[in-house]
């Protein structure tokens, strides 16, 4: 996530979108602090001078994600005067599919084209609301998460499977470096449940990604049973564990 805003915009702190934070404190330790607070490296020692210093300037993101080794001993230090959290996700499976798809993709989905957008997003709205917890529409009507999605449809990274003006299958490629792709908000309609769309839709987008160049990877939560199982249809296996923090 942080490679490809970096590799994109280097260290102009305006498009950058957030900061680097870091100490040489023990190991070592570095950080991300932007929307999302991302700590990349570190021990806890470190990883606790850092967090004396974001606490200085008081919260400013909407989470706390990355690697679990990070993540977590950098919210126990936090955690005084930043909580309590909404929702702490320990066990986030990362995984990764380096090898082509073990099942065949739909060839039903689609690139989102910016003349979809309108059916779009309200799929994007009801699949944040379900896994974030939060209506991304509060506060300001969702202008900011329209643009968001908006900008992602332009740049040719969301997928979708569409019956008539209805979203049955939807996904996004989040964040896109020079080596990983990150897939993201993959969701079904409820009505469409339960007959296997998610695993060979996912593999669709898998092969596209592949096709760029680029790992396909994923986070899942490690209760989602559903969710992880249809994963390893497609042939992702784990990478890592990362932990998420939300406000």
């Amino acid at each position: 996530m942080v490679a490809a805003r970096f590799e994109s915009v280097g260290m102009d702190r305006a498009l950058l979108g957030g900061t680097f934070w870091g100490s040489d404190y023990g190991e070592g330790a570095l950080c991300f602090a932007g929307p999302n607070l991302v700590p990349l490296s570190g021990d806890a020692a470190a990883l606790g001078e850092v967090a004396r210093a974001l606490q200085q300037r008081g919260r400013q993101c909407a989470s706390i994600v990355g690697r679990a080794e990070f993540a977590l001993p950098l919210w126990e230090h936090l955690r005084p005067s930043w909580g309590p959290a909404r929702d702490v996700r320990p066990d986030q499976p990362l995984m990764v599919c380096p090898d082509p798809p073990a099942l065949r993709p739909d060839p039903r989905v689609v690139r989102v084209t910016p003349d979809r957008l309108d059916d779009y997003y309200p799929a994007a709205v009801a699949m944040f609301t379900e896994e974030v917890g939060v209506d991304p529409c509060a506060g300001d009507g969702g202008a900011g998460y329209r643009a968001r999605v908006a900008e992602l449809v332009a740049g040719g990274r969301a997928f979708a499977i569409f019956d008539g003006h209805t979203v049955v299958f939807k996904a996004e490629v989040g964040a896109l470096s020079s080596a990983v792709a990150l897939i993201q908000g993959v969701w079904v309609d409820p009505r469409w449940r339960g007959r296997g769309i998610a695993s060979s839709a996912t593999a669709a987008v898998v092969r596209t990604v592949q096709r760029w160049g680029r790992l396909p990877s994923l986070y899942v939560n490690s209760h989602n049973v559903a969710a992880r199982a249809a994963y390893d249809r497609v042939g992702f296996h784990r990478a890592g564990t990362f932990a998420s923090i939300l406000f």
